[in-house]
Order: C-alpha cells, then sequence, then structure tokens
C-alpha cells in the first residue's frame, strides 16, 4: 500500500516510486515536448528547486528518523495516516457514485479506527478489506474533468492543474486538521512527510541511478498514476463483449 502523504507533500518521492517499477523499461531518449507540459522549462527549475531541498533538509532529516526510529514504529505512524486516507477515499467513493465500494472502504475504516487502536494496527487488510486509494483530483477525473498541464510546485512537488485546483480540499481533511492549535498542525504534517520520506529512501536512491533524465521519468510516473478512465468511457467499454473463437484441440496422435 502506497504511503499516506501530507495533502500532496512527498508526492515527489511517490511518483519515483511508481517509476521504479517500470527500471525495465528502456531508458529514454531525447527530450520530445511533451503536450501535457507545456510549462517545461519553469517545472524543470522548481524541479530543480525541490531536489535541492531534498538533498539538503529532507533527505538528512528522513535518514536520521530512519536510523532512529524502529520499523514497527514508523509502520505504526504509517498505518494511522493511512486510516485518514482511507476515510477521505470513502468519501470520493460516495462521490463517484460507487456505493459498494465506498461501503467497503467505510468499514475498512471503522475496523481499523475500532480494533486497530486509532488506525496503528492495520486489521482491516488481513480481513479481506483491501484499501482503494482516491482523492477529489480523481473523482473529478471520474466525471470527466481531464488531467490538464502538468504543474511542479515548490515544495509539493508534482501535480497537475486538476489536481491544483483540488489541493485545498484534499489538504483541509487531511490528519493535521482535526487539532485547533497551529503547532500541532505544523508538527503532525512534519511527521507525516518525514515518516513517508523515510520510507522511500531507498526507491529514490535506485531512481537516482536508473533515471538518464529524473525530471521526466518522474513526471511521466506521475501522469500515469493520476489518469483514470471517466465514468462515460467506462460505461462505454462495458457495452462491446469481445467474443473470441475457440482454438482448435490439438490432436496428440496427428493427423493420419
Amino acid at each position: 500500500a502506497e504511503p499516506a502523504a501530507a495533502g500532496q507533500a512527498g508526492q515527489a518521492a511517490e511518483a519515483a516510486a511508481a517509476a521504479s517499477a517500470a527500471s525495465d523499461a528502456p531508458a529514454p531518449g531525447p527530450r520530445v515536448r511533451n503536450r501535457l507540459d507545456p510549462w517545461e522549462n519553469w517545472n524543470r527549475k522548481v524541479f530543480n528547486f525541490n531536489e535541492k531541498l531534498d538533498e539538503n533538509v529532507l533527505r538528512p532529516v528522513a535518514t536520521a528518523y530512519s536510523d532512529l526510529v524502529p520499523q514497527p514504529a514508523r509502520q505504526a505512524v504509517d498505518n494511522f495516516f493511512g486510516n485518514f486516507s482511507d476515510a477521505w477515499s470513502a468519501v470520493n467513493l460516495f462521490l463517484q457514485g460507487r456505493f459498494k465500494n465506498g461501503a467497503t472502504q467505510t468499514m475498512r475504516v471503522a475496523v481499523n479506527s475500532v480494533f486497530g487502536i486509532a488506525g496503528l494496527i492495520d486489521i482491516a487488510t488481513p480481513s479481506g478489506l483491501e484499501k482503494q486509494s482516491e482523492d477529489l483530483g480523481r473523482t473529478l477525473g471520474y466525471w470527466g474533468v481531464k488531467t490538464g498541464p502538468y504543474i511542479v510546485w515548490p515544495i509539493l512537488g508534482p501535480s497537475s492543474l486538476r489536481d491544483s485546483v483540488t489541493l485545498p480540499a484534499n489538504v483541509y481533511f487531511s490528519p493535521a486538521y482535526i487539532f485547533d492549535d497551529g503547532e500541532y498542525k505544523i508538527g503532525i504534517t512534519a511527521l507525516q512527510l518525514v515518516n513517508t520520506r523515510a520510507n522511500l529512501l531507498r526507491v529514490t536512491d535506485m531512481l537516482d541511478g536508473i533515471a538518464l533524465d529524473k525530471y521526466t521519468f518522474i513526471r511521466d510516473a506521475y501522469l500515469q498514476r493520476r489518469n483514470i478512465k471517466s465514468h462515460k468511457e467506462q460505461e462505454e467499454e462495458d457495452d462491446y463483449e469481445v467474443i473470441t473463437p475457440d482454438e482448435k484441440p490439438v490432436n496428440p496422435q496427428g493427423d493420419r
């Protein structure tokens, strides 16, 4: 299960995780202008700024955190934040009209909240209640809103025009906003971001070694990951039934 991000903070690391799965693909060729990335020159400047920030601040902090905090404790933090993410996913599943999936996701949140000590332990997954990650950007995509141009935001990392519009709502429903005190908000957000980054240290190290153009690799992985078929497209696919002819059985004796 992918780790929860603070709003969209940490999306660069998550996109890197998705990109690492395609490490067996051929190396990218010469740079070609991407129609979904019309602001590439500016995006690359912001990307380089974020890389410097990660190299000098976030990665060292995440490395120290990983060395000091035992893996079971980091997993419990993951589960806690993931439980909030599951609740937001349930809301979006209902907004998409996928009521059965939304009910299943709601049950997952209830089980982990009650029996998993406020979500610190993931009881639901072994029980067969699988995680379904949705957010408001994907909900808009489900109802036909296109992804739009690719955007890289300072600190927040990769996004798109559609996802940027939904960013305030996704941040508002993040775990930090259950607290009224600003110091708690900052602390919870920082913990979520550092914990997410620590879990992806090996992935980003691998990406540094295999990507000839890290910007393009992360951009393509992010856009592919955020692509979702609209409700209309899914209905059109369901209208067609593919019928394939039965294969002729093979005679082991051969024709004589």
